[in-house]
């Protein structure tokens, strides 16, 4: 039996994504015994991180500097801009290293059912961004859901002002998949935006 500190950890990491009771209680134990190599770097880069996160007032990426590394990239092209709903949106994109633009997260879509409404997103500043000029094109990274596609829609009714190119992530079969596993959303999004073979 475990301690109630031991226990109060265990349940913490059990409520992380991705991680159960039992991938918890094995996280827990690798911790205690390897106290100097794992417990102690662990402890300290999360104090780090606790002390000096930040929110970017650009983009709104969770970073330790603001603006954020992406944000101050002078590599980066200004005249891209991809809007996604969520950080680990913006993460998962920047970890593929296609996309050479900077990023908006909204921080989240909208939803009738959540009452999500557009003034609780980040639509306000992405459009002030895109007023502001020099933006040339503007990628609606938004999830494949019923609620991604609305905030879609509803960014593009807004941005339709504005001279530039509005384009969406393309939908449709995954690499490998097989069509038998597919649900009929996918299949359908895949027929739509079927294009001539080269």
């Amino acid at each position: 039996m475990a301690s109630q500190q031991i226990e109060a950890l265990t349940q913490a990491l059990a409520r992380l994504p991705g991680l159960g009771p039992r991938s918890a209680r094995r996280a827990v134990l690798h911790l205690m015994k390897k106290r100097e190599a794992a417990l102690d770097p662990l402890l300290a880069a999360l104090k780090s991180v606790s002390e000096s996160l930040s929110i970017c007032s650009t983009c709104g990426n969770l970073d330790t500097a603001d603006p954020c590394a992406i944000c101050r990239d002078p590599r980066r092209d200004e005249r891209l801009l991809c809007v996604v709903e969520e950080v680990a949106d913006l993460w998962a994109l920047d970890r593929s290293r296609l996309f050479p633009g900077r990023f908006h997260v909204l921080g989240g879509r909208l939803s009738a059912l959540e009452g999500i409404r557009p003034e609780d997103l980040s639509i306000d500043k992405l459009v002030a961004r895109i007023a502001a000029g020099g933006i040339d094109e503007v990628v609606l990274a938004m999830n494949a859901t019923l609620e991604g596609q609305t905030t879609a829609h509803y960014l593009a009714e807004r941005l339709e002002k504005f001279p530039i190119r509005l384009t969406q992530l393309a939908h449709g079969l995954p690499v490998g998949g097989e069509l038998d596993y597919l649900d009929e959303g996918t299949l359908a999004q895949a027929l739509r935006a079927r294009r001539p073979v080269a």
